[in-house]
């Protein structure tokens, strides 16, 4: 055992003064990192720089935006380090890696049915009357089968956070809105980041808005951030307040599921809303709402509108294969 400890302790060291020849290695302990012009950048000078905001009060810390650049090569090491091989089949029996599925063995309709059936033993009280839980949760949530409702992982949840708050140059102190944020799957990472009550949405859902209330904001530590999530449609905004304005506004896959003119109602509700010139409205995959109309026409209804189209944006994933396609939009000068 002591001998395997020596040989892992060595090739651990032999991986990490390799990666030292790494530029990326050498920024995070230099105090410098290169950007892709061999540029050397000063971190602090970098999006992800620390600040301290203040609210309740108390100071906080400003947790970096952009995760990717200056920290993915520190986590390529330890990666190697312990020997963790990306690999999607066996190559044996050209099977999804079975050792991989064991990190989560049981099935989540299995740990449903122990949580709903079979909570028994020492460490579970019996019967209702003796429930001692602050806020209960229902069994199919603390399974996160919802975490399973979209059309691609949880996980880019987070992919959308960053693109969008870089693109709208988002402060701690920014007001959001979201239009359609169901289970939180990209709110999380906007509440978590804003000061409290900076974030809104509306989602006209009730079993997202079980989840999101029940479930993501308490098992999440963001209760104190009380965002203000209400249940609505038909782009009634009223119960955010009439003095409120963003300095982002976005919908995820949303306007796809609306007739053309419940959009353009919503939008001509939102103008007023949104931060003049500086705040951003962003629409994803396509706006079909206003190409339908044809070019000419649809920046004419914009207009009409006091706004005015920025442009098309993509952005990857970082954990999948993946991008998604985001429209720009900003209130016009005049």
């Amino acid at each position: 055992m002591s001998i395997g400890l020596h040989l892992f302790g060595i090739a651990l060291l032999l991986t990490v003064l390799l990666a030292m020849d790494d530029p990326h290695f050498n920024a995070l302990f230099s105090g410098g990192f290169e950007d892709d012009n061999d540029n050397v950048m000063d971190p602090a000078t970098v999006t992800t720089t620390t600040t301290q905001i203040s609210y309740d009060g108390q100071r906080h810390f400003d947790l970096p935006i952009i995760q990717a650049k200056l920290f993915i090569p520190h986590f390529k090491v330890h990666i190697e380090g312990n020997s963790i091989i990306y690999k999607i089949f066996n190559v044996v029996d050209n099977q999804v890696d079975v050792k991989r599925c064991l990190i989560n063995a049981q099935k989540r309709n299995w740990e449903l049915k122990t949580l709903i059936l079979m909570f028994k033993g020492i460490s579970h009280y019996e019967g209702q009357s003796d429930n001692h839980t602050a806020l209960p949760c229902p069994g199919e949530l603390l399974v996160e089968g919802h975490h399973s409702n979209y059309g691609e992982p949880w996980a880019g949840g987070r992919d959308v956070f960053e693109f969008l708050a870089e693109s709208s140059h988002l402060t701690p102190n920014s007001r959001v809105l979201e239009i359609g944020c169901g289970t939180l799957r990209v709110g999380l990472h906007f509440i978590r980041y804003l000061i409290p009550e900076h974030f809104h949405c509306l989602e006209r859902d009730e079993l997202s808005l079980m989840a999101a209330f029940r479930y993501e904001l308490p098992s999440q530590g963001l209760l104190h951030k009380r965002p203000l999530i209400v249940r609505g449609e038909d782009m009634d905004f009223s119960k955010f307040g009439s003095g409120v304005v963003y300095d982002l506004i976005y919908a995820s896959a949303v306007f796809l599921h609306m007739p053309d003119k419940l959009v353009w109602v919503g939008l001509e509700r939102l103008v007023s809303k949104l931060k003049p010139y500086d705040g951003r409205i962003f629409v994803s995959h396509n706006i079909k709402f206003c190409s339908r109309l044809g070019g000419e026409e649809c920046t004419k209804r914009l207009a009409s509108l006091g706004l005015e189209y920025s442009g098309k944006h993509t952005h990857d994933s970082l954990l999948f294969n993946h991008y998604e396609i985001w429209f720009e939009f900003r209130r016009s000068k005049a």
